[in-house]
């Protein structure tokens, strides 16, 4: 059974470390400023590290298969009804940023860090929204 009060708790992470990212980055120092990139980059990989334990969680306890990678676990997801379909790529790609960030398989890409945080902190977002949803 899915534990509800822990789901809770990591929901509200993803949404703190969001809305840290849209009121306290400055996408334009992350060149020049170590700390401002740094600051950058750890919350992000917070943030979707958050997403995938909620996303690991509710895979294993509903039971929605066996994923082989984090990535997977959000085609399951869709495939379940527990996130829109629509919302399953760009989580794909979050979980591999998310790879990026925390083992260095390549050097982090400045540009790709500064279009998720323009772009995509809302996919966090409505993943969290949707898991609320069906809690």
């Amino acid at each position: 059974m899915t534990d509800k009060e822990l789901l809770t708790k990591k929901l509200a992470l993803i949404e703190t470390y969001v809305v840290e990212l849209k009121t306290l980055a400055q996408p334009d120092k992350i060149d020049d400023d170590i700390r401002e990139e740094r600051f950058v980059e750890h919350t992000l990989q917070l943030a979707i590290q958050a997403t995938i334990d909620v996303a690991s969680h509710v895979v294993s306890d509903e039971r929605l298969g066996e994923p082989r990678t984090n990535q997977e676990l959000f085609d399951l997801l869709a495939r379940a009804q527990w996130i829109p379909n629509e919302l399953s790529r760009p989580l794909r790609s979050a979980a591999g940023l998310r790879n990026i960030l925390v083992h260095g398989y390549a050097s982090v890409d400045k540009g790709i860090v500064r279009d998720v945080l323009a772009n995509h902190l809302d996919d966090l977002l409505q993943f969290a929204a949707a898991i609320r949803r069906r809690l």
